[in-house]
């Protein structure tokens, strides 16, 4: 099971002087290569005759250097980079789709680019220069891991594989692991740490080889199992609170709930601070801050509640949006599937034509009819985009009324919030005059601590202090109001552009398609004359 110390073998030049980049043109000669959908079923295609139909790709044996220009194949689920002279696993980002990756026989070192590739299940990285197995957490659907004959020198470091549920297969012959990891040792190993592991190496993990790593690695195990359970139950409730904190935050209303707005009022208010002492000044902020918390639950509470209507707002428009552009290219696919049929018998006809004269006329006639069906499509599509236009003016009515009025409600909660900050300065002043009243005549001397004795010395000084912090303490509440009415216009300033700009490019998209699917149709009458 142990493989010889030496380099696994690499990928050469394949009798070319000189590595090669993906480029546009290679990418269209190996997508028309591999048979991507003829022109005019393209034409239905919502997303149009993009990179981003080809649901394969293969560019092995092309001495490749760097992986890149593969942005557009977001539809892509099977990608073949195999037997090439790549040395860094890059340009993947986009490929959310992807299912199958085969880099092996390159010069790759390391692992690394694949966290946008969360539906991967097949991942072939065999005869390169791997040494470590990291940066994969994202694979979560892995079922095929092909790892043979890199260069892994640590059994440990395979254990990483364990988070990988569905993984089946797992191939890591020929790596030079150390020779004191004898062969039964080596499969035991993987056995016992990998119980949803069916091959390794080919290799069956039968009941037999189950039972005997059980034995040897039970103790070991279990604690292992306990130490994945702890950190899985802590990584759990981590992702539950970045879920709940970005809810919160989508809803604008972060941090609303509870004490949070009451605590950055006095957040250094050293001067505040002093006050404490004072007779009266605790239950003063404790009913303050009682206040201010039902005031903040309350906005928290309308805050989700809001946000739950602009979601299903949201989601109905994309549903109707859906459901028109569906609907749209049925139009479309029945003008094409009439033209097609139509235009199969007028090619047929044109082939038998030996007269220059007539065949001309003909050819004319053909022309027309591609006139014709292109503005049919224009037509389709014209309605389509002005349909949406419509639309989404009315979506975009819809979402700032409810922004508006969130935004509305936000406020007048906020102007709660400084009225009972107002309130509470003129309870704190009456206080303290009646201290300053008493400081001058001796009365508290010895009740007061030495620092906040030296402040009520000088009546200015103190309510200079106080107005200070009362004008702090306000600043603190217009800017958390500023934050929520800002970041809720910003958001639906910046929703409504992304649909706008989203809608804009598919109906250009559409017309480049019609446009270039006629001049398609036009190139064939041209070859018959």
């Amino acid at each position: 099971m142990c493989a010889s110390k030496e380099p696994p073998k690499m990928s050469c030049y394949h009798g070319v002087s000189k590595p090669i980049y993906i480029d546009e043109e290679l990418l269209q000669v190996a997508v028309l290569e591999q048979g991507l959908q003829e022109p005019a079923q393209r034409i239905i295609e919502a997303e149009g005759i993009q990179f981003n139909e080809a649901r394969r790709l293969s560019l092995e044996y092309r001495n490749i250097q760097k992986i890149d220009h593969l942005w557009e194949f977001t539809s892509l689920t099977k990608l073949n980079l195999n037997n090439n002279f790549i040395q860094k696993m890059e340009g993947l980002d986009h490929l959310v789709n992807l299912k199958w990756l085969n880099l092996s026989f390159n010069n790759i070192e390391k692992i690394e680019g694949l966290e946008g590739l969360q539906k991967l299940e097949v991942l072939k990285l065999s005869n390169n220069r791997i040494s470590l197995i990291e940066n994969m957490d994202s694979l979560v659907e892995l079922t095929i891991l092909c790892l043979a004959n890199n260069l892994l020198q640590h059994l440990d470091n395979v254990v990483y594989l364990r988070q990988f549920k569905k993984l089946f297969t797992l191939n890591i012959y020929g790596n030079p692991i150390p020779e004191e990891n004898s062969e039964d040792k080596y499969l035991l190993f993987i056995a016992a740490y990998f119980q949803q592991l069916k091959f390794l190496n080919n290799i069956f993990l039968n009941e037999d080889i189950r039972t005997r790593a059980s034995i040897k690695y039970n103790l070991d195990i279990e604690k292992m199992n306990q130490g994945e359970l702890q950190r899985q139950q802590a990584a759990e409730e981590q992702r539950r609170q970045e879920a709940e904190l970005q809810l919160h935050e989508d809803a604008f209303v972060e941090q609303m709930n509870g004490s949070h707005l009451y605590n950055n009022i006095f957040q250094n208010d050293t001067e505040a601070d002093k006050l404490h002492c004072l007779p009266g000044v605790d239950e003063l902020l404790e009913e303050f801050e009682k206040h201010i918390v039902d005031l903040c639950n309350q906005l928290f509470e309308i805050g989700l509640a809001e946000h739950r209507r602009r979601k299903a707002e949201i989601d109905l428009f994309f549903r109707r949006h859906k459901i028109d552009v569906t609907e749209s290219q049925r139009k479309a696919s029945r003008l094409l599937a009439d033209f097609e049929k139509q235009q199969k018998q007028r090619i047929e006809e044109l082939q038998e034509l030996s007269d220059e004269k007539e065949r001309k006329s003909k050819v004319d006639a053909c022309h027309s009819e591609i006139k014709l069906l292109c503005y049919n499509l224009m037509t389709v599509e014209f309605q389509l985009y002005s349909h949406m236009e419509e639309t989404i003016k009315k979506f975009d009515s819809n979402i700032s009324e409810m922004t508006a009025s969130f935004s509305e409600t936000a406020q007048g909660i906020f102007v709660h919030c400084r009225d009972l900050e107002d309130s509470h300065h003129k309870n704190i002043q009456k206080i303290a005059n009646t201290t300053l009243e008493m400081v001058a005549k001796g009365e508290s001397e010895d009740d007061l601590p030495d620092d906040v004795r030296m402040l009520f010395l000088d009546k200015n000084t103190v309510m200079d202090t106080l107005a200070a912090s009362h004008d702090n303490h306000l600043q603190t509440i217009n800017d958390r109001e500023t934050q929520l009415v800002t970041r809720a216009e910003v958001w639906k300033v910046a929703l409504i552009k992304r649909i706008e700009d989203t809608e804009l490019t598919r109906n250009r998209m559409r017309i480049a398609d019609i446009h270039r699917y006629a001049d398609y149709l036009r190139g064939q009458l041209e070859k018959l004359l």
